[in-house]
């Protein structure tokens, strides 16, 4: 089997791709990328969420960091993927290896990779992986592991507390006193995933719903997105909460629902917090987002004469990015954002806590806020939708419009392209559309935005007429 690691980690579906076996196969292989880069020595943290049988994948890969000879400490509990990353920064540990698919539906589970820094691994290194995954099985080399008792008993796997330290970082980013006397009413959503308890632990007084174990994720698969918050957003608009939150199944990206009971997408979260960094918390530095992520943070980062700069979909380009650059701010469509003086890491948890800061230092809703931006910047309406595609006719769909000879979509002449990551079609008032296959999943992606929400619909409909679906 070809294993391949899409825009964070190795994802497969339980006992289909993703086996006891090919999970193996992934983790020799990065033990022994370990042992090549000189990273060995500075051991291994493994962490895990609530999926179904992570904990046990999780178990089996400390076994075989001990049979290579690797230093690793087990998470002693489900665990936050931003939390398993900033154990990595704080320990100094070589590599991080987290078992979550994250946001996929429940049949899914995955391997995420985390590099020293305490971020996504790299392109470079999760190509790497995968070459010595290949090499690995064309040379039939064995997986060298010992018995998790074994390793216990030798000290070679230590358990450990991955969200205590955790915690005690995120008082340190936010105003957490401020919030608790601010007297804001949030309830939060944890979507029976690895962040619950972590927001009314910090805040008492929240209130948290979907906080039991549940690999089904009720049913449906643990994002953020609007039609999964249904519950949220009625209990905002029953008039017992100020705001809604909401993570993912391992908590690295953030949804809410505003005062009105609307959701308040990534997009929305994004140019409220990039305004409250810059203007209330006087943090600077430069800006990225993906291709697929709204105009507004364009709009702002000229506004605040940040330098802004845009990357293919997944944190790990961003993650690239801060690295590299003096960044304040980085975010994509799907949720995932990450701050300046933290890791390099989306984290669903500490946006949540910054979402309830400049809450409690303006006085005002999220939509008061996001208003408040809006009449500097121009409003904007943003949509996406998920379609079923089958191999062949993604393929049919690549090779269609790689032809580009599409000038023109529902009537609106194209007056820009950006290829650079899907398919994306600027038009003469700023609207866009991207058409973009999922690099994990059998889904078309369409995304859309615009000043009236009338043509958003008329974009998205023409896409769907291009991509025959």
């Amino acid at each position: 089997m070809q294993i391949q690691f899409g825009t964070d980690g190795w994802r497969g579906v339980i006992a289909d791709t993703f086996t006891f076996e090919n999970l193996s196969l992934v983790a020799q292989a990065t033990m022994d990328y370990m042992h090549r880069e000189g990273l060995a020595e500075k051991g291994l943290v493994i962490g895990y969420d609530r999926r179904f049988l992570s904990r046990e994948f999780a178990e089996r890969v400390a076994a075989i960091a001990a049979g290579n000879g690797i230093k690793t400490w087990l998470a002693q509990g489900y665990t936050p993927t931003p939390a398993l990353s900033w154990a990595v920064h704080e320990k100094k540990a070589g590599v991080g290896v987290m078992i979550t698919a994250s946001h996929n539906p429940p049949r899914y589970n995955g391997f995420k990779v985390k590099e020293s820094f305490g971020g996504s691994a790299r392109p470079s290194t999760t190509k790497v992986l995968e070459q010595m995954v290949a090499e690995n099985i064309a040379a039939a080399r064995p997986v060298q592991a010992t018995t998790l008792a074994e390793a216990l008993a030798a000290g070679q796997v230590q358990q450990f507390d991955a969200v205590a330290p955790y915690l005690v970082q995120l008082g340190r980013y936010v105003d957490l006193e401020l919030i608790r006397s601010s007297g804001i009413k949030a309830v939060v959503d944890p979507m029976f995933g690895a962040g619950c308890g972590v927001l009314p632990t910090l805040v008492p007084g929240v209130e948290e719903i979907h906080g039991i174990e549940n690999p089904s994720f009720g049913g449906h698969p643990p994002e953020p997105i609007a039609e999964h918050l249904g519950e949220l957003a009625a209990l905002v608009q029953g008039g017992a909460f100020q705001v809604g939150l909401a993570l993912d199944g391992d908590a690295d990206r953030i949804g809410a629902v505003d005062e009105t009971g609307e959701f308040f997408s990534s997009h929305r979260i994004f140019t409220v917090l990039l305004r409250h960094l810059y203007e209330r918390k006087g943090l600077r530095g430069g800006v990225v987002k993906t291709v697929s992520t709204t105009q507004m943070i364009d709009l702002l980062a000229r506004k605040y004469d940040l330098k802004l700069f845009e990357t293919q979909i997944g944190f790990k380009h961003i993650c690239e990015m801060m690295l590299d650059n003096d960044i304040l701010m980085g975010g994509e469509e799907s949720g995932g954002l990450g701050v300046k003086g933290h890791i390099p890491e989306r984290d669903g948890i500490l946006m949540a806590l910054l979402l309830l800061e400049a809450m409690a230092m303006s006085g005002k809703g999220l939509r008061a806020l996001l208003e408040e931006t809006m009449n500097e910047i121009g409003h904007f309406h943003y949509s996406r939708i998920d379609l079923p595609i089958e191999a062949d006719a993604k393929k049919a769909l690549l090779q269609k419009m790689q032809t580009g000879e599409i000038t023109k979509i529902a009537g609106f002449d194209v007056a820009g392209r950006n290829f650079s990551d899907g398919f994306k079609f600027i038009f003469e008032d700023g609207a866009w559309l991207l058409i973009r296959p999922s690099g994990t999943e059998p889904v078309l992606r369409l995304y859309s935005e615009a000043g009236d929400p009338a043509k958003v619909a008329l974009l998205l409909d023409a896409a769907k007429g291009i991509a025959s679906v």
